[in-house]
């Protein structure tokens, strides 16, 4: 892949780009694999559609793994930033999605092991949870969901960061079980355990809480 310029230099992040359909086809026309095929061949602008199409899932798996906004962000920028490096080594044009997940994952595993065990004492859950939230036409029954997604964010911050990894690949970004063992270095099987147990956990949280 020959290119003079990197996506820091010639703006990609952290702006998204506009949607790329490609040279005279029309929107939604190109699979990912053709697009990270371009990508490989230098084409910046494939780069930056993969960008507009993973940034967001990033930033939301890293701000629910780490609870802090900033750390998030320089998780998808150092991950995007690696993935544009990492991609004349891929093998097969479809492994982008799984690389950009696994890199994102051990850099916030990475960050947790840096951080004291204790969980964060204060949490934007309207922030993690933004696209479960639900607005209800009854004052009440509004602040009851926003305590229950707190209850959820704080049960979380208090899993093993292996087992928040794997509740949050599978349940919120439908990650298969061999994707998350790839993530973590581990197996499906101890992938389907660590879930089991995160969901156990998360359950018992919840049920103290009501």
């Amino acid at each position: 892949m020959a290119t003079a310029e990197s996506p820091e230099e010639s703006g990609v992040f952290p702006q998204s780009s506009p949607a790329w359909p490609g040279p005279d086809l029309p929107p939604g026309t190109l699979d990912e694999a053709t697009i990270v095929a371009r990508a490989q061949d230098g084409d910046l602008t494939a780069f930056e559609h993969l960008v507009e199409r993973y940034q967001g899932r990033l930033f939301r798996l890293a701000y629910r793994m780490l609870n802090d906004r900033g750390e998030a962000e320089d998780v998808v920028q150092d991950t995007l930033t690696a993935g544009w490096r990492a991609l004349p080594g891929l093998d097969r044009s479809g492994a982008f999605g799984g690389w950009v997940y696994r890199t994102a994952t051990n850099r916030c595993l990475d960050v947790l092991r840096r951080r004291s065990a204790h969980p964060e004492a204060s949490m934007d859950p309207a922030g993690l949870w933004p696209s479960l939230a639900v607005q209800s036409a009854d004052p009440h029954r509004t602040a009851e969901i926003a305590a229950e997604f707190e209850c959820l964010t704080r049960a979380l911050a208090e899993l093993p960061p292996g087992q928040r990894a794997c509740w949050l690949l599978r349940e919120l970004h439908d990650q298969s079980y061999a994707e998350i063992g790839s993530a973590l270095g581990i197996s499906p099987v101890s992938v389907r355990g660590q879930l089991a147990r995160a969901r156990e956990k998360l359950a018992e949280a919840m049920i103290q809480w009501h």
